[in-house]
């Protein structure tokens, strides 16, 4: 039994979701989504209550049941309120600003790094060191986000670089010094 999949999905107000055979299109005020369904998922709609089954008991059935569930649930909250990664850069003289549409990020290199901003995809800048990625995507707004880390990676020994906002770096310590070394 998937407790995933089983779960019920309540589709908000102003969010209209339609089921073709092996498609799930939603609409909401953030855009328009669509979801693929394999065969062996079946997807019922009722009184604004999504149901998701699955046809047999094999192995894969089972795997996507709670999958699809969760691509459903995701796409219904993408349209109706959005997802938002927020990405911060830590490092003496990081800085990042917009140039119209594009980020423009001072990582430590000796030239800066330009990040054109996708479409169906929004940045936002706080201050001078905090990026927001916002979008109703949630598989591109992650993506953009760890294309944007990618630039400089947090290094664990400073903790410089670019990281999640939540993501704690764990540390290492430097060099040791040998007992009885002679300076």
């Amino acid at each position: 039994m998937s407790r995933i999949g089983n779960k019920i999905i309540t589709i908000p107000a102003g969010v209209t979701v339609t089921v073709d055979a092996d498609m799930i299109v939603a609409k909401g005020t953030k855009g328009e989504l669509r979801t693929v369904v394999p065969s062996v998922i079946r997807v019922k709609i009722k009184d604004n209550i999504i149901t998701v089954e699955r046809i047999n008991e094999e192995k894969q059935s089972k795997a996507l049941h709670g999958l699809v569930r969760s691509l459903i649930a995701n796409t219904i909250t993408g349209v109706s309120e959005g997802y938002e990664k927020k990405l911060e850069l830590v490092g003496t003289g990081y800085r990042v600003a917009m140039q119209g549409t594009t980020l423009q990020l001072s990582v430590g290199f000796s030239h800066q790094v330009m990040v054109e901003q996708p479409k169906g995809i929004v940045f936002a800048i706080e201050g001078n060191n905090k990026i927001s990625v916002k979008g109703f995507d949630k598989q591109q707004v992650g993506q953009v986000a760890a294309n944007i880390r990618k630039v400089r990676p947090p290094e664990p020994y400073k903790g410089k670089g670019i990281k999640y906002e939540d993501e704690v770096i764990r540390r290492k310590a430097g060099k040791a010094v040998k007992a009885g070394a002679s300076a």
